[in-house]
């Protein structure tokens, strides 16, 4: 009967996926096809983004440029050994996965961990890296709404959507501050948590054809030595860069709006930052690719009722455009980085600076054998 459940298994999930998928699809179609011509035709749009300035249009593609790599810095801040173009081809080629497949997250997850255990790095290591920006990303999520709140306070009064995001900010932030500290006291929750994150390894492995790692329950249980020290280490500069990589993606969208014309007293930055946060927060959940679809609706709509109905053709030509320069360029960016590291790997590099060749009795530096290094993704060639 077991041999047999698999095959009964199979079905659901595939029509699980396909229901997904089209639900997705049909998201992204009705945001495009009738949400937002609703707000402003798109003929009106490409007029208002014709008519902006050249500073304007340097402005902003200076700003996208610099959101773009500002998250490649983050990751040399928790991997300081890799270089900044091995940052780029990990943080551009996941980043076009997430941002076309329906599944995409899971799958980045994949490409990402093929990279960098294809430059050495181990898979404690990997698991290190995954957890720490994971857990500062969520935190960074979850505080912008609370922060946003009290910007807000400073311009006009907040309204109820964004207290309820920074209230429900702030409680789940304090849950995960509190979980981070048992994580890192406590071995029994790390081992709980160390078999989750087994189970969601899994997945990418099959998805990305690689083996799964052998005991990542195990290895969390020198994470909390492990993590310790990076955080003393190195934490106020993953802190930072972290911070820095979301403050710069909003630079780009508040660019954007004053690029397309829109003034102090038609958009405060205050309120742009507050939607930012708000729909940051939300498209945390896999909705669709990237939050296609989602983010456009949430931020037209949050800023054209803050400016009002005669600056909405303005708000959503700035919204599609802070969303073209920021979600479209990864996916020719990353597809051109993932195919040159499978094609001529040593134009990104060969190997971690500083480490050590891999051996199967090689110790991790925690008194246990290091975890056995994942296998490469096969070569395909059409």
């Amino acid at each position: 009967m077991s041999q047999d459940r698999p095959a009964i298994e199979g079905p659901p999930r595939r029509g699980r996926k396909i229901l997904r998928t089209a639900a997705s699809t049909a998201l992204i179609a009705a945001t495009f096809g009738f949400a937002i011509p609703r707000f402003a035709s798109y003929r009106s749009v490409w007029a208002s983004i014709h008519t902006m300035t050249w500073p304007h249009a340097l402005l902003i593609a200076t700003a996208a440029i610099a959101s773009m790599t500002s998250y490649w810095i983050t990751i040399r801040a928790v991997l300081p050994r890799i270089r900044l173009r091995q940052a780029a081809a990990v943080n551009l080629g996941s980043n076009a996965v997430a941002n076309t497949l329906p599944a995409g997250g899971a799958l980045a997850m994949g490409v990402s961990w093929a990279m960098l255990s294809s430059w050495g790095l181990s898979t404690a290591d990997y698991v290190l890296y995954t957890l720490v920006t994971g857990i500062w990303n969520v935190f960074t999520l979850l505080g912008m709404p609370v922060l946003a709140l009290l910007v807000m306070a400073t311009a006009t009064r907040p309204d109820a959507v964004l207290i309820t995001a920074a209230s429900a900010g702030l409680a789940v932030l304090a849950v995960m501050v509190t979980g981070m500290g048992l994580l890192l006291r406590s071995q029994a929750f790390a081992l709980r948590t160390g078999r989750a994150l087994q189970r969601l390894l899994a997945v990418a492995s099959r998805l990305a054809r690689r083996p799964p790692p052998a005991d990542t329950a195990g290895s969390l249980s020198s994470f909390r030595d492990r993590a310790g020290a990076l955080l003393a280490a190195r934490g106020w500069r993953i802190t930072a860069a972290t911070a820095a990589s979301y403050l710069t993606l909003w630079l780009v969208l508040l660019a954007c709006l004053r690029g397309t014309g829109l003034s102090q007293a038609q958009v405060p930055w205050q309120t742009s930052f507050a939607a930012f946060a708000s729909i940051r927060l939300l498209t945390a959940l896999p909705i669709t690719p990237g939050g296609l679809g989602v983010t456009e609706l949430g931020l037209v709509g949050i800023l054209a009722t803050s400016a009002g109905p005669a600056a909405s053709v303005q708000v959503t030509a700035a919204v599609l455009l802070y969303r073209a320069v920021t979600y479209l360029p990864p996916i020719p960016f990353g597809a051109l980085a993932f195919l040159t590291w499978r094609i001529a790997p040593g134009l990104i590099g060969t190997s971690l600076r500083h480490a050590p060749p891999a051996r199967p009795d090689r110790h991790d530096g925690t008194g246990q054998p290091a975890m056995p290094e994942p296998a490469l993704l096969p070569v395909t060639r059409t």
